[in-house]
């Protein structure tokens, strides 16, 4: 054994070998990976140990990105992405600004051009440090071999510890080529980053739980934060000593299920009226990993204001960001919890889980069920029944459709739903799903889309026949941009500045003063069928509800990637609202 370490530690390797190697030893299987000039050596690094990780070419850089997400936010563990430089590197910008808002832990690896030639404009060269500076949480560009083995261990580290997030190592081209005997234990260098993840004080456990046992309309107020620590049970754990209810962002989904009578689902702008009210009016609000974002507060200092607020949270500069909390604690969430699930007592809030619960049968999430064509919500309801008893992942895009599947389908578990939450990208939804089903391959993996954000990236749909990817898309085509039409029906008399994705000179959709709420465009476009079918993939259309299950049971059912395009109206409008910068009291019902 001694031998073998002894010639490892002393043989010559390139930056490249060095570079995949690292990944290997790091646990990475799956690397999304687009070839260019610069790129070339690591990936002829990557067949070198191709019976150890799994290289799948993107058909396009930023869908990479968007899959290497899939595999980080699905599994919880640092996922790889690569692309060559100029170009292929800022191809990459969109999805690292989407891992840095949503605190996903990537690791982005570029080509880049020659040392000798940086800063010259060679070809194909973009700083692609300074464009990413302000969008990730570390940065490399590597000029000497000596150090890859090193900035790769620091950049895993870094992207999985503390508050995650992606990491950029730029590798100009001369260094994967150069060669060095590799020091494999080569010590961090990390002056000023926090390698001890911070924890709750005794006395901040204390006052929590003295606040929850005098606390008599508490709320519990979760988000991804939770879910990055791995924090469900814990969670469940408290809410089963106390009987508090429990509200979720949108990137806190399935943290709770959904179906408990103590969940309140989603809160926020598109959230349940039910959570919206019951925050109004709590007397304490327990904030576990949240940013306290502008789409769930609304107008901030209205938001709670009557309530003692509690924020846990790894990341200290969180805390009284956007709203100041009376108990403040910076501190691994999953620790925290579990401190206090030892002495937490249950407070007396017999009367309130009461009101909560009546407000759900109030302010329930609903729609037209006697419309005979199918509306959104009920081609995600039906998923969601069908789906129930199988280990089933969820992709969205980004827009009405995203809404819909937060609110009508029934998550359970953490992890079991993707979403483009802080950045908002369209086109998320069907590369994540790609890297989610790769991560997860004897999982049903659902990507729901809008049509126009299926379009941003359906080159990937060639991936998923090629790489036997079984993804499935529940396609719901309105033939719109949905959200910012029916920001228009609100607020702009209808007038349609250019959200319609059909012919220009199709009158019936544009315009002023359409308010058919159930109304279809005549002639679809494009048709889908025939592109997806073209990829290779399966596909069907429905637009009959009473054909609608069976369809859904097809898709599911299909031995390959599958694409239900579902006909559904375009002005159908995601409730309850609150309008930016409102209050709940400003929220549309109807």
């Amino acid at each position: 054994m001694a031998t073998v370490q002894t010639q490892r530690e002393t043989q010559l390797m390139t930056g490249a070998d060095i570079l995949v190697k690292s990944l290997v030893d790091h646990g990475v299987d799956v690397v999304f990976a687009y070839p260019g000039g610069c790129s070339m050596p690591m990936h002829q690094a990557l067949t070198r140990y191709g019976s150890k990780v799994r290289t799948i070419l993107p058909r396009h850089e930023q869908g990479g990105g968007f899959a290497a997400q899939g595999i980080a936010r699905s599994t919880g563990k640092v996922a790889v992405a690569m692309a060559t430089s100029g170009p292929g590197a800022t191809n990459l910008v969109t999805a690292i600004a989407d891992a840095k808002l949503d605190s996903v832990p990537v690791i982005f690896i570029t080509g880049q051009v020659p040392t000798a030639v940086i800063g010259t404009d060679a070809f194909q060269e973009t700083p692609i440090v300074e464009v990413c500076r302000s969008i990730t949480k570390a940065h490399y560009l590597v000029t000497k071999v000596d150090d890859v083995a090193r900035v790769m261990k620091e950049a895993f580290h870094i992207a999985s510890t503390g508050r995650p997030g992606p990491v950029l190592v730029d590798m100009p081209k001369d260094v994967q080529l150069d060669s060095c005997q590799v020091d494999w234990d080569v010590p961090m260098q990390l002056p000023g980053y926090r390698y001890k993840t911070p924890v709750a004080a005794p006395e901040q456990i204390r006052q929590i739980a003295a606040a929850i046992k005098h606390s008599r309309r508490p709320i519990l107020y979760c988000g991804g934060g939770l879910i990055t620590a791995e924090a469900s049970a814990e969670l469940r754990e408290l809410v089963k000593l106390t009987g508090i209810p429990v509200t979720m962002t949108v990137m806190g989904l399935g943290l709770y299920p959904n179906r408990d009578p103590l969940s309140l689902d989603m809160l926020g702008m598109h959230g349940a009226a039910y959570a919206n009210y019951a925050v109004r009016d709590c007397d304490l609000l327990i904030a576990l990993g949240v940013r306290f974002d502008d789409r769930v507060t609304g107008k901030l200092e209205a938001f709670a204001k009557n309530a003692k607020i509690i924020h846990v949270d790894v990341d200290a500069s969180e805390l009284n960001k956007n709203k100041t909390a009376h108990i403040p604690v910076c501190s691994d969430v999953k620790y925290a919890i579990s401190e206090l699930n030892k002495i937490v007592e249950a407070p007396e809030i017999s009367e309130w889980v009461k009101h909560c619960k009546e407000l759900k049968l109030r302010h329930p999430f609903g729609y037209d069920q006697h419309f005979d064509g199918i509306l959104q919500q009920h081609a995600i309801r039906e998923l969601s029944e069908i789906t129930k008893d199988r280990e089933t992942f969820i992709t969205v895009g980004v827009g009405q459709h995203q809404m819909w599947a937060a609110q009508f389908y029934q998550f359970d578990r953490p992890r079991q739903w993707a979403s483009s939450s802080g950045l908002g990208t369209m086109g998320f939804g069907l590369p994540a799903a790609m890297g989610v089903q790769a991560a997860n391959p004897g999982a049903l993996v659902v990507d729901i889309d809008g049509d126009g954000s299926f379009q941003m990236n359906i080159q990937e749909l060639a991936t998923l026949h090629c790489e036997k990817l079984p993804v499935k898309v529940l396609l719901l085509n309105n033939q719109h941009l949905g959200m910012v039409v029916q920001w228009e029906d609100r607020f702009e008399n209808s007038n349609r500045a250019h959200t319609y994705l059909g012919p220009i000179d199709h009158e019936e959709a544009s315009g002023p003063g359409v308010t058919d709420a159930h109304a279809y465009v005549a002639e679809r476009y494009p048709d889908f069928v025939q592109i997806v079918k073209g990829y290779g993939c399966g596909a069907a259309t429905v637009s009959k509800k009473s054909d609608l299950r069976a369809a859904i049971e097809e898709m599911i059912n299909y031995p390959g990637p599958f694409v239900l395009d579902v006909m559904v109206p375009y002005q159908e409008h995601v409730l309850p609202m609150i309008p930016s910068g409102r209050t709940v009291d400003d929220m549309i019902l109807k």
